[in-house]
């Protein structure tokens, strides 16, 4: 019934099939048909968007232009007059008085001066301003003081006056007249740019309007048009989606254009591929503990391997599990195994990081993938946990006595120990690994070796590479 809807919400237009070019749209991808349909739409707003701001950029050039560099300058211009006017009045009174105060407060005003020539350096255009040439004539004028103050201490004061009234005059006349001339020009400036502002705005109105209700009819006609041609594939691929995420991963939806549709479909199939993996992998997780198994353990182990990341690869098994299954049964044994995989993500929770990993091999053995930083912690946190609820799965008797009476793989009778557990654990500390079944192996024969200790122990490989 849901089908049936479905092809109904797609009828042909009798209209939007004349406009449109089948013709043209059979040779071209989706990519080139989109961009033929709103071609002229693209254009237009681009037209639209760079009248507009082309326009108010250059207002808000002009205004910061104005504030930044035309009016600094003039203030700059004002305060430099003042502080240079200053130096020439402190002069003469120092030629007269010949006071450590006045010469004081030449130089602080000579300060004030370059302190102002500094910050209009950091204008962001100063290449039309005759800075260097100023700053030159304030030194300048800086050392002819000082070569008259020298003159005044060694009591020549003829040749100081000679000096002041010359050389020093005729440095601040130049001076004066350079700092007045970059002040005019920073107004005459200012005052273009004020009547340009206001003569930009209204002709960009009308052509921006008519721009962009064009723009709006043309892109309408053309999403039309597009929309109409392409509802088909689209609703193709919205039931390969929905058969997808039922779990039909085969599902194929039949489309075989050769636009991004098609390719969007191939990529819908090679992803129904892919999740069917996925779920081959989920599959081999395993049923009792829900942990990952032996592929995902492998898969992980080599990425790590292969990043040549430090790490702890620790195997964990349960001695005398067999004694315990034949003696309490499957269902019991079970139970051992789950309680034994909740122990081990307690513990990895507890004292491992976010980054260390959880396998279940099968039966009674489990993989833990953490760092040699933590794996002893991790341990010690499994052992202890281990040796304290364990036993509760024995009888009181069996536990009380501290073993359970049992026959060997050979029939022979026997007694065994309440169970323990042994981890062994190889790192690539000391040693490089070069794979996955390396590293098995070296486990393997460090575990044998810990089962050989009657007690819940974990040891750890220490040999180095040769």
């Amino acid at each position: 019934m849901s089908h049936s809807i479905a092809k109904n919400d797609f009828k042909p237009s009798p209209l939007l099939k004349k406009l449109v070019p089948h013709a043209l749209f059979s040779r071209l991808t989706i990519a080139k048909k989109m961009l033929l349909g709103y071609a002229v739409l693209v254009v237009l707003t681009i037209m639209v968007v760079v009248h507009a701001l082309v326009n108010l950029q250059r207002l808000n050039r002009l205004n910061e232009d104005i504030i930044t560099i035309d009016i600094t300058v003039r203030e700059a211009s004002d305060k430099m007059l003042d502080a240079i006017l200053a130096q020439d009045t402190y002069e003469k009174r120092y030629l007269i008085l010949n006071s450590k105060d006045m010469r004081a407060l030449f130089r602080k005003r000579g300060d004030e001066f370059r302190s102002w020539i500094e910050s209009l350096k950091k204008l962001p255009e100063t290449s039309d301003l005759p800075l260097d040439e100023i700053e030159g004539l304030h030194k300048k004028y800086m050392e002819t003081f000082a070569r008259e103050v020298r003159l005044v201490q060694e009591g020549n004061s003829d040749q100081a006056r000679e000096i002041s009234n010359g050389a020093l005059k005729k440095i601040m006349d130049h001076l004066t007249d350079r700092i007045r001339t970059m002040a005019l020009n920073a107004k005459k400036s200012q005052e273009k740019k004020m009547q340009l502002i206001g003569s930009i705005g209204p002709r960009a109105f009308m052509t921006t309007v008519m721009l962009f209700v064009v723009s709006i009819v043309v892109g309408a006609v053309a999403g039309l048009v597009i929309t109409h041609h392409i509802a088909s594939s689209i609703h193709k691929l919205k039931v390969a989606t929905e058969r997808i995420a039922e779990g039909k991963f085969d599902y194929d939806p039949e489309i075989r254009a050769s636009d991004e549709i098609g390719g969007l479909a191939h990529a819908f199939l090679a992803m129904g591929r892919r999740l069917k993996q996925l779920e081959e992998m989920y599959l081999d997780a395993s049923p009792l503990t829900r942990l990952p198994g032996g592929i995902a353990i492998e898969n992980v182990l080599k990425k790590r391997l292969a990043a040549d990341q430090l790490m702890a690869f620790c195997v964990v098994d349960l001695d005398n599990f067999k004694a315990f299954n034949d003696r309490y049964g499957y269902a019991h044994g079970s139970e051992v195994i789950k309680e034994t995989a909740r122990i081990i993500e307690e513990a990895v929770k507890a004292k491992g990081g976010p980054d260390d990993f959880i396998g279940h091999v099968g039966g009674d053995d489990f993989v833990i993938i953490t760092t040699p930083d933590r794996m002893r912690d991790v341990c010690n946190e499994i052992i202890a946990k281990f040796d304290e609820r364990i036993p509760q799965f024995y009888s009181p008797e069996d536990r009380q006595r501290g073993y359970i009476r049992g026959k060997t793989r050979q029939g022979v009778p026997m007694n065994f120990p309440l169970m323990t557990i042994s981890i062994a654990i190889v790192t690539n500390e000391r040693r490089k690994l070069k794979d996955p079944l390396e590293a098995s192996e070296i486990a393997t024969e460090l575990k044998d070796y810990a089962k050989t200790i009657p007690k819940s122990v974990f040891v750890v490989d220490q040999r180095r590479s040769v």
